[in-house]
């Protein structure tokens, strides 16, 4: 018999399976005990590249500043401040612009 783990939340000792997951029964917590899956999230770019903060990445379409006349042009290079788990996964500064959030899905690694 396997050992089953105790609660990460409330460190309960009367964590039970069910199915792929662990379950808590005194704080509800569920989780996964496999390590194949995590909660962390993986940043990609339109090709597939896999993105960290301080890369450099190529705008691959005219992009529309909200709230000005400004466009961020096609294959302006941007390095990555900072990756966010927002909407917008990319806090960046694009020179003539300024501070400015892009998605992932348009830019790639360059």
């Amino acid at each position: 018999m396997s050992e089953i783990p105790p609660c990460p939340q409330c460190a309960s000792e009367y964590t039970y399976e069910d199915g792929a997951l662990l379950v808590c029964p005194e704080c509800a917590h569920e989780w996964s005990n496999n390590p194949e899956f995590t909660n962390e999230r993986v940043y990609k770019d339109a090709n597939g590249n896999l993105l960290e903060e301080g890369d450099w990445v190529t705008i691959i379409k005219d992009l529309k500043v909200k709230g000005t006349s400004k466009v961020a042009k096609v294959g302006t290079k941007v390095r990555i401040q900072r990756l966010i788990d927002e909407d917008h996964d990319i806090d960046c500064k694009i020179d003539g612009i300024g501070a400015m959030k892009l998605k992932t899905q348009f830019v790639k690694k360059a």
